[in-house]
């Protein structure tokens, strides 16, 4: 599976707006040095974000952004479908609108396992759980295997 520049530039814009929410609203160019992300690329990820209800905006010397909902509202995936679409897709179409014929029949039921599961991380995992460093058990408990941290 691949992870975006887009969708990993949005999660953690998203997770500062979540750090700051008491703070006000954070400007553009805060979030893009805090996070290393280039200012105009993140400009248009915000404008996506906010498009998607994740984020508001305001002008004026006092404006910039903030959440538009609450971080424990707004799971990872919810990020990631607002810039980048379906979590999990097969040349662009997503897993039950494909078909497959002879011995890759049974690709279907696989890709749609990898949609689940990718689904069931992704969904079960805030901004407020990444931003306080608490990730839900299940999540945790898959890290805890050094295979998971190897490259086959």
């Amino acid at each position: 599976m691949r992870i975006s520049a887009r969708a990993d530039y949005a999660v953690r814009a998203a997770l500062q707006l979540a750090t700051a929410r008491d703070a006000g609203p954070l400007k553009a160019e805060a979030i893009a040095q805090a996070q290393d992300i280039p200012h105009k690329f993140l400009e248009g990820i915000l404008n996506d974000m906010r498009r998607g209800g994740l984020v508001d905006s305001r002008r004026g010397g006092n404006g910039g952004y903030r959440l538009a909902k609450p971080a424990e509202a707004i799971s990872i995936a919810d990020v990631i479908r607002v810039v980048d679409g379906p979590l999990v897709s097969v040349r662009g179409v997503r897993p039950p609108e494909l078909s497959y014929t002879g011995p890759a029949a049974s690709l279907l039921p696989l890709w749609v396992a990898l949609r689940a599961n990718v689904r069931q991380i992704l969904d079960g995992v805030s901004l407020a759980d990444v931003a306080s460093a608490e990730l839900p058990a299940q999540v945790s408990a898959l890290t805890e295997d050094p295979a998971s941290w190897t490259n086959p």
